[in-house]
């Protein structure tokens, strides 16, 4: 009787380490693709708090590019007005996240068009810091982005393999949306210079 409630007891010991491993490791996942959301919203910022330096740099050359740098201005209030909480973020709410973003990175790309047109602008040297820095950002973003992903899809991997996927209903874990290439993202933009 003692040897079998004593196997009794070593199984419910192991159920119960495996269960507080799987927990453990779940957290871990999770809380490295949160993290990796943080870092890539505040990629964001950063573009966000150099854009109006590059706008007014832009516009001491170009005043009569009024529609242009509304557009940036207005796309980049949208974008740093977007909040989502990653753990309870709806696929909705990070798809409208990510437009919000393009619709910044598409006014940006035409405000750097603008300046094709001012070859007395692409010489001055705040407007090359800017620009470089904002290519930088940009850089930044795909690559935070690509992190995000990769945390996601460890994460996502980790609550879907066996025996975590056994936990992770148990515990309230779900899987995380991964951001998405745009559907206009698939055709090369046209530049033209009219």
């Amino acid at each position: 009787m003692k040897k079998k409630s004593f196997i009794g007891l070593a199984v419910v010991a192991v159920i119960v380490l495996m269960a507080i491993s799987a927990y453990n490791g779940m957290v871990s996942s999770q809380e490295k693709a949160t993290q990796t959301w943080a870092d890539l919203q505040a990629t964001y910022q950063r573009r966000a708090d150099l854009i109006p330096n590059l706008v007014n740099t832009v516009k001491a050359y170009a005043k009569h590019e009024k529609e242009t740098f509304e557009a940036v201005v207005n796309a980049r209030a949208k974008a740093t007005q977007m909040n989502i909480d990653i753990s309870n973020a709806t696929p909705e709410q990070i798809k409208q996240f990510q437009e919000a973003q393009g619709e910044l990175s598409s006014a940006l790309n035409k405000l750097m068009a603008i300046t094709e047109n001012y070859p007395e602008l692409k010489a001055n040297e705040n407007f090359m810091a800017l620009q470089d820095q904002l290519e930088g950002s940009e850089n930044r973003i795909n690559e935070a982005r690509q992190k995000y992903n990769k945390a996601v899809t460890d994460y996502n991997t980790s609550i879907r393999s066996f025996p975590k996927s056994l936990f992770a209903g148990v515990f309230g874990f779900k899987t995380m949306d991964k951001f998405e290439a745009e559907a206009a993202a698939q055709k090369a933009p046209t530049v033209n210079f009219d």
